[in-house]
């Protein structure tokens, strides 16, 4: 599916009025279409549930893909103010002479930025459909790609850099790509597959106290991992 064209933009003095409009329509747009997919969910549909007429979608955002893009750009662009912070962070540490101790924290603590991404419930509707049909790749490319260049990549590269310093395992490797997924998949499964992982530990809910618990837990075993990555490091520098 082609890229769409960028929404439209309200006049000056209808600007405030014209931004809450698309927020609310933008909001409706990603709970439909994770519940019922880009071709499942009506522009009518969207359009009622965010209390505006029909015309309003298409004097916003051109088109129903035009949406959509609008959906993956609002997601994006949550996501990256919760991660920058740690994200830059991180990148003063690479450009120092770092201990480990200092790259294993920097790691952690994006790790934890897109936890608490993950977890804690925002003002804004919920994104995990959004996200599970988008990574099915069965929704328009243009989900993907604003993600992918806004937040999916950006992460991944300091990611990669950090293990590579603490493990002495290229980048570019897939031994360090693999062990980045896994990192990351300790907590992620609990947003892909909350409901599965709620039957399986008799939750109701991930409350607050819960988000807390599995945070230190996957801290821990983070830890754990990249000290004996850095251990095997060591040893083959000395071999």
């Amino acid at each position: 599916m082609s890229e769409s064209k960028r929404p439209r933009r309200p006049s000056a003095g209808g600007y405030a009025r014209g931004e809450e409009t698309r927020r609310k329509i933008v909001e409706a747009a990603i709970g439909l279409f994770g519940q019922h997919g880009f071709e499942g969910a009506s522009t009518r549909e969207i359009a009622a549930k965010a209390g505006v007429n029909a015309p309003a979608l298409q004097y916003y955002f051109e088109n129903k893909e035009g949406l959509y893009r609008a959906c993956a750009e609002w997601i994006a662009d949550e996501s990256w103010q919760t991660m920058e912070p740690a994200v830059l962070h991180a990148r003063e540490v690479l450009a120092g002479v770092a201990s480990d101790a200092a790259l294993v924290e920097a790691f952690i603590g994006i790790q934890m930025a897109v936890a608490n991404r993950t977890f804690i419930k925002h003002h804004e509707p919920d994104a995990r459909l959004f996200f599970a049909r988008e990574q099915s790749g069965s929704e328009p490319e243009i989900g993907s790609l604003v993600l992918r260049e806004r937040v999916r990549e950006p992460l991944n590269r300091i990611n990669l850099e950090l293990l590579e310093r603490m493990t002495g395992c290229g980048a570019d490797d897939p031994r360090t790509g693999v062990r980045l997924l896994t990192l990351y998949g300790q907590f992620l499964l609990f947003h892909i597959a909350r409901r599965s992982a709620l039957s399986m530990l008799q939750w109701d809910d991930i409350d607050p106290e819960r988000t807390e618990f599995i945070k230190e837990t996957v801290r821990d075993q983070t830890r754990l991992l990249l000290a004996h990555w850095m251990r095997e490091r060591d040893a083959n520098k000395s071999a």
